[in-house]
């Protein structure tokens, strides 16, 4: 995450450096009726397409709150402001498969704008703890790693966490993902300044790390003026095409050796395609294999997902016994008003004509992956003891993979629940809107998918069987406290040998 916010932040000041400002105006208002139509548009869609919109949210409830985003909208708005609704509105589905995003122009203009302005601090947060992790302003010896944050401009983090919570989407009840998104970096700042802001200066309540309580004003952070970044740019700029892949793949996957205590970590941090990871899997187990590596630490705690035939995969490699992907896997209509605004329509549509069939529920099942069951891997498949770190990022086709290993003797999951839901999600065909006035966009999932129908449908994402979370020690020593926790792990079955 740290190394994807550096690019966005340097991407966005070489961008201003070099280009002419762009002509758009985010303080453009849009009247109410333009409102009004991008709002039906919006819950249209919602209603009679979205298979998870009453899942964990009963009907009247979700009409009260479609009730409640019309009311915002009586006076014109700007695109924020319209955004900060609908994402407040998508976050009571409680599916973290349905957000908002901004709008491509508005995009745009923050990647050319010299005024680029970020929130300068970065923080961890769990339950009722918030503490610094970064701040932009490097000489800043106060504001450091480690310092616990009380309040920021008077307000209590406490009454700040619960109101930005509302615009988190999130799978069921589950606290884990919004916290772990707000500690995401650069997370935090964005959608603090959406909802309460800019502030030129901010007032920061703290107890430093020498545990001294005090308040320190930090100014806001602007890119363009930071000479180091400029010059950060530049170096990024030079790298060749060829560089900058293999850097792309090293962020989405890496497997490393430590042959001292024959032991594999195998980081992969996106199933998402276009990252090689079919051939980048089979070398990675030849490898095991033919080194006879014991032990394989799986590190999945910033995987968000992507390709099920990705997860299925590394599945195959490690699961002792076939194994289905879903219980059910169906789409509520194969029919969509407004579908005009909707991206790759067509070739969707083809999707729910030619895979999927009604069955008596009403609904459009693909049949294939709730009646198959996959076989493990024969050839190269690891038969060694397992290890996958998980925690609020792993979303997704994560959760198929760790549910469907998680009972194995061999297998342990290790750091906090995951973001994914373990009773389902609504994964699989997850098209754009576009909103026609204010070009707005939001996540339209198509498909229901239940994982395990016997897992209870509480809400709450895979559990880990050996539960390794933050405390401020760790953060202050930036200590890498799961994989500290596999180690110990690793030592102790070591010494049962």
């Amino acid at each position: 995450m740290m190394r994807i916010f550096f690019l966005l932040v340097a991407g966005a000041v070489f961008a201003g450096c070099g280009s002419v400002r762009s002509s758009f105006n985010p303080n453009k208002k849009f009247s109410p009726q333009q409102l009004e139509k991008d709002y039906t548009v919006f819950q249209t869609l919602l209603e009679k397409n979205h298979p998870g919109l009453y899942w964990y949210t009963s009907r009247d409830s979700m009409d009260y709150y479609f009730n409640w985003g019309r009311e915002q909208i009586k006076d014109s708005l700007t695109e924020t402001q319209f955004r900060n609704i609908i994402a407040y509105v998508l976050a009571k589905i409680n599916c973290g498969h349905t957000t908002a995003r901004p709008s491509k122009n508005f995009s745009r203009y923050l990647d050319t704008t010299r005024d680029e302005k970020l929130f300068p601090l970065s923080f961890k947060f769990w339950d009722k703890t918030v503490v610094v992790t970064g701040n932009l302003h490097r000489k800043d010896t106060v504001l450091a790693r480690g310092s616990l944050v009380h309040s920021i401009n008077n307000m209590p983090m406490q009454k700040i966490v619960d109101t930005l919570f509302k615009f988190i989407s999130s799978d069921g009840y589950n606290l884990t993902h919004k916290y772990q998104m707000l500690s995401n970096r650069g997370n935090f700042g964005n959608l603090y300044t959406n909802v309460f802001g800019y502030s030129p200066r901010y007032q920061v309540a703290i107890t430093d790390t020498l545990g001294r309580k005090r308040t320190v004003t930090v100014p806001i952070y602007i890119p363009a003026r930071d000479t180091s970044m400029i010059s950060a740019v530049t170096r990024l700029r030079s790298q060749t095409k060829k560089e900058k892949k293999f850097q792309r793949l090293q962020a989405a996957r890496q497997l490393k050796i430590d042959t001292a205590n024959n032991t594999a970590y195998l980081d992969v941090s996106t199933f998402g395609r276009g990252v090689r990871l079919k051939r980048f899997f089979r070398q990675s187990f030849r490898y095991l294999r033919q080194h006879q590596v014991q032990y394989l630490v799986i590190d999945l705690r910033s995987n968000g997902g992507g390709s099920v035939t990705n997860s299925t995969l590394l599945t195959k490699y490690i699961s002792d016994k076939p194994f289905k992907v879903a219980d059910s896997l169906y789409a509520i209509s194969r029919s969509t008003p407004y579908h005009h605004y909707i991206k790759n329509y067509f070739l969707n549509k083809l999707f729910l004509v030619f895979f999927t069939r009604k069955k008596k529920d009403g609904h459009y099942h693909f049949g294939y992956y709730e009646t198959h069951f996959f076989k493990p891997k024969r050839k190269n498949h690891f038969n060694g003891k397992t290890y996958v770190l998980i925690g609020g990022n792993s979303f997704s086709a994560t959760t198929l993979f760790a549910e469907a290993v998680a009972k194995q003797d061999d297998v342990i999951l290790v750091g906090e629940e995951t973001g994914g839901g373990a009773y389902g999600n609504t994964a699989w065909l997850i098209p754009d809107v576009r909103l026609p006035e204010t070009k707005v966009e939001f996540r339209l999932p198509l498909f229901r998918l239940v994982i395990d129908k016997t897992v209870p449908k509480n809400g709450r994402g895979i559990q880990p069987e050996v539960f390794s979370g933050p405390n401020v020690e760790a953060i202050r020593r930036n200590e890498d406290y799961k994989m500290k926790t596999v180690l110990q792990l690793i030592e102790a079955d070591k010494s049962k040998q």
